[in-house]
């Protein structure tokens, strides 16, 4: 190599190896948080899934009588939906103050707006909105929330069926808008209270409020028992001026053979004063209903669901027709991701009435039904 090359080279490997020792010094540019990371540091809470689906119903989704729906949500005969997205954001710690926001767009927001708060066919309904205060073993939440009684959930990921049961739509209330206190007494025992509005009412209808109270207990790891009380004054119908007591119990246990067996019992007994009766009269109207469930995971994707129930509205009040109203049900899951659930459904409805009301006029006692349902959480 003669000078001037060897002067060339040492010329450019004097330039070329601060720089690349600067380039490879130089620390990499901060990566942007993200909104989840941001929410988490902050104590913020936000959750939500999507819930598309198909159904199938031998039915119009009616009884013959009344012009009530006989499903929840899944009422249409043969139809896609868009059932529901659920959006929570919250902040609930331990100690202090916080609250919660949950709203339900799509479908089942018109079945679940409280009077007061909503239109027929509605597609948003703010489902929760209330502040809590914690204390100790005390919480206590104002504003709007869902109910404590009963088996199942307004959210659908919440449940391990796509349809929800008798109980749920037409033996219990849906949310209740005041003031709810709970004490954790034990590990063991909790006990709740609240007064609020009464059954779905955003708005009292009436000067007197309802009264709710609980008891929470888990005698061990494996068995939860819960048994709530509503009493208080409601409208007969809602925006109607004859109003009466009423009254509900709902006992709800739950027992884990293992972590991958459970089952549950959830017992209804209502009853409606100054209630127009079959027989023409006005008095007490009465209802009552048991479900039983069983799940069981068969692995880490799958899983099955089987519910029994029997509902009997023996005065027509919740149902519009005076009929004791059985139905079975078998769901199976698919879970190909924690965020992804695919749920296939067949259930069969049976009365000892005639109130199923069909697209040929000719009212049957039975309605048969094929649903398929898909979640997606986050």
């Amino acid at each position: 190599m003669n000078k001037g090359n060897l002067l060339s080279s040492l010329i450019i490997a004097a330039l070329a190896i601060p720089g690349a020792a600067l380039a490879a010094d130089a620390p990499a540019a901060p990566a942007a948080p993200t909104l989840s990371a941001i929410l988490d540091a902050s104590g913020i809470s936000l959750s939500g899934d999507i819930d598309f689906s198909y159904s199938s119903l031998s039915g119009t989704g009616q009884f013959a009588t009344g012009g009530f729906n006989n499903r929840v949500f899944d009422y249409a005969h043969n139809s896609f939906t868009m059932q529901a997205m659920d959006l929570t954001i919250a902040k609930t710690p331990a100690e202090g103050y916080g609250g919660a926001v949950n709203v339900t767009m799509g479908k089942d927001a018109s079945t679940i707006a409280s009077y007061g708060a909503g239109v027929a066919n509605q597609t948003f309904d703010l489902t929760q909105a209330y502040v809590q205060y914690a204390a100790g073993s005390w919480t206590t939440i104002a504003g709007k929330f869902i109910t404590q009684a009963g088996q199942e959930y307004i959210k659908s990921s919440a449940n391990t069926n796509f349809s929800r049961s008798i109980l749920f739509g037409y033996a219990i209330p849906f949310t209740h808008t005041g003031l709810r206190t709970t004490y954790k007494a034990s590990d063991a025992v909790s006990v709740m209270g609240g007064v609020n509005n009464g059954w779905d009412e955003a708005n009292d209808q009436h000067p007197n409020k309802n009264i709710e109270l609980g008891l929470m207990l888990t005698p061990t790891k494996t068995i939860v028992f819960n048994v709530m009380d509503h009493y208080g004054t409601e409208q007969i119908v809602n925006g109607s001026a004859t109003q009466g007591n009423r009254n509900l119990l709902d006992l709800v246990l739950t027992y884990a053979v293992t972590d991958s067996l459970n089952f549950a019992l959830n017992y209804d007994g209502g009853s409606q004063d100054n209630a127009p009766l079959a027989n023409g009269s006005t008095g007490s109207a009465k209802w009552s209903g048991l479900a039983a469930y069983a799940n069981y995971q068969i692995n880490d994707p799958w899983r099955i669901s089987v519910r029994i129930e029997s509902f009997n509205d023996t005065d027509g009040y919740r149902t519009g027709v005076v009929q004791t109203w059985k139905e079975a049900t078998l769901t199976v899951g698919y879970a190909p991701s924690k965020s992804v659930e695919l749920r296939g459904e067949v259930r069969q409805d049976k009365s000892d009435k005639a109130s199923f009301a069909y697209n040929d006029t000719i009212a049957r006692d039975s309605q048969s039904s094929l649903g398929l349902e898909a979640i997606y959480k986050f």
